[in-house]
C-alpha cells in the first residue's frame, strides 16, 4: 500500500509541456516532408497491390 501512495505522489515523468513540444516537432516534420511521405506511401501501396494480384 505504501508503494502505491509513493507512486501517486511521485512527480517524475513526462510533463504536458514536453508532450506538446514533441507533438509540435512531429507535426512540423510531417508538414515539411509531406510530398515525400505521400509518394513513399503511394509506391508502397502500389507494390502491395501489384504483388497481391500475383497470388
Amino acid at each position: 500500500m505504501e508503494h502505491l501512495a509513493s507512486f501517486i505522489k511521485e512527480e517524475e515523468g513526462i510533463g504536458v509541456v514536453e508532450i506538446i513540444l514533441i507533438l509540435v516537432v512531429l507535426i512540423g516534420l510531417v508538414l515539411i516532408f509531406k510530398n515525400q511521405l505521400t509518394s513513399l506511401v503511394n509506391s508502397i501501396f502500389s507494390k502491395i497491390v501489384s504483388q497481391s494480384n500475383g497470388i
